[in-house]
């Protein structure tokens, strides 16, 4: 586990929590019901089988997909609020990132620079074509698009699953410090027990659309 911590995790998980991410009696499809509220500044790692629900958990939890149930982020829930503000308060990275233009700087509309340079990248990466990058390279990337935004919440679906060791670490530190600097809840998707240990303060397994929590 990184030196990076949170006050609301191992060591404080006794006392009341205020959850900053809650999802209620949560149905999607055949999936559910699922319940699970993340405190502020909480990495939880979901885990399970393939095709066990997570990634449509996800999706439903971002209103990309049909679903019952509900979803707060803070005091917001987000029946409240358009769509288009809700995926922009509850970052989305999707195991399998998007491009819809011939470059990578043309994503970009802001100076993202310190942020390239924190997943490993030179400024020159803006000139690149997408065709030429790697599915590691995308998925960094990608996480660069989404971070800019400075979402209210993280949900990230296989986040470091195409990355070198190298690449892995640095992802994982990056989103250590900005879950304690910005105080944000983080849902993290992944199938490597041994990072579900050094990233989650705890984890939950989902098998056939319902969540078992693991003991502590």
């Amino acid at each position: 586990r990184y030196s990076i911590s949170s006050s609301n995790e191992r060591g404080a998980r006794a006392g009341p929590r205020m959850a900053s991410l809650e999802i209620s009696e949560l149905r999607f499809g055949e999936m559910g019901p699922v319940t699970l509220a993340l405190a502020e500044g909480e990495c939880v790692c979901l885990c399970g089988p393939s095709g066990g629900g997570k990634s449509r958990l996800l999706r439903a939890v971002v209103d990309l997909d049909p679903h019952e149930g509900s979803v707060r982020v803070g005091q917001i829930e987000a029946r409240e609020v358009a769509p288009p503000r809700w995926r922009r308060m509850v970052g989305y990275l999707p195991a399998e990132s998007h491009w819809w233009r011939p470059t990578v700087g043309e994503h970009f509309t802001l100076d993202v620079s310190e942020w390239l340079a924190r997943v490993g990248f030179g400024p020159e990466v803006l000139g690149w074509s997408i065709d030429r990058l790697s599915s590691g390279e995308k998925q960094r990337l990608a996480l660069v698009r989404l971070l800019v935004l400075e979402p209210e919440a993280l949900l990230l679906d296989e986040p470091t699953a195409n990355l070198d060791p190298a690449n892995v670490e640095a992802v994982e530190r990056l989103i250590a410090s900005i879950r304690v600097e910005r105080r944000i809840p983080v849902l993290w998707v992944t199938h490597d027990e041994a990072q579900a240990r050094r990233v989650g303060a705890r984890t939950v397994t989902m098998r056939d659309g319902r969540l078992h929590e693991e003991e502590a």
